[in-house]
């Protein structure tokens, strides 16, 4: 059976936020635990990552959120592990822009944009205060990764009141099969 991994960004995701709830709802779910969610530095999140991906038994599929979608493109770029069976990033941060991000994850930047060798989906909101759409398509493009446009859903997170996010399950059904 597919695993997925929940990777959360800055400051984790808090208990109504839809990877909380995934996690609390799929039985074959494991959260990436990070040392410091509120002062990420790239080095740390990365080791925590590729000590998570290593101790999955099985094919992974990595659920991503804002931080957490340059961490897996940085991941992808610097490892590889042929568990991966695809990657589902959910509302990058543009960590390139200090205009959409805080000086606190300016260590992630510059984004990686080299294709990932693993079939991953970008699902993006054209009303994110992190990423404006267009950059968030152009990640999706660099990637090589699918790009969904569910329209004006803020950040995607708890702010967003999504609750199990049953949209989102469905577009990552295509991943975890």
């Amino acid at each position: 059976m597919t695993r997925l991994l929940i990777i959360p960004g800055l400051g984790d995701s808090g208990e109504k936020h839809w990877q909380s709830l995934w996690l609390k709802k799929f039985e074959h779910t494991t959260k990436v635990i990070q040392d410091n969610w509120d002062e990420p530095t790239l080095e740390s999140w990365l080791k925590r990552l590729n000590e998570a991906v290593a101790n999955v038994n099985g094919p992974v599929v990595l659920v991503a959120h804002s931080l957490a979608v340059s961490l897996v493109a940085h991941w992808a770029a610097k490892f590889s592990n042929t568990k991966i069976k695809g990657a589902f990033l959910v509302a990058p941060a543009d960590v390139d822009s200090p205009d959409h991000t805080p000086d606190i994850i300016r260590n992630f930047a510059p984004m990686p944009t080299t294709p990932l060798p693993f079939p991953s989906i970008v699902v993006a909101s054209d009303n994110d205060t992190f990423v404006s759409i267009t950059r968030a398509r152009y990640f999706a493009d660099q990637w090589g990764s699918v790009f969904v446009n569910i329209g004006p859903k803020g950040h995607i997170n708890s702010d967003s009141n999504l609750g199990y996010w049953e949209e989102g399950q469905r577009v990552l059904e295509t991943l975890a099969k």
